[in-house]
């Protein structure tokens, strides 16, 4: 697990627990961030990463060709460098996590 979260703060992914939440733990970066899952033997699932706003994770949405970040209670539209970004974190996360 060390080894993971070294080869994450090279990349610029930094965990943050979150009070309350002893089963995952919030990995983040640029203002993407993502669940993980903490397991017996270090990482185990990674949720859906999304954009930290005011509102809460926003998810990455499709309509009509157009992305938007939507959460229950807001919604913006997703310019194609956010989504180049997230695909980046998603990518550099779930690459990381599952080489060790």
């Amino acid at each position: 697990m060390r080894e993971q979260l070294e080869r994450l703060f090279a990349l610029g992914i930094e965990a943050a627990p979150v009070d309350g939440m002893n089963r995952h733990v919030v990995f983040a970066r640029a203002g993407f961030a993502a669940l993980v899952e903490r397991t017996a033997t270090g990482f185990g699932r990674v949720g859906a990463a999304g954009l930290m706003t005011g509102s809460g994770l926003s998810q990455l949405v499709w309509r009509d060709g157009k992305a938007y970040f939507v959460t229950r209670s807001s919604e913006q539209p997703a310019t194609d460098e956010q989504v180049a970004a997230l695909r980046s974190f998603s990518s550099d996360l779930e690459r990381t996590l599952r080489a060790c």
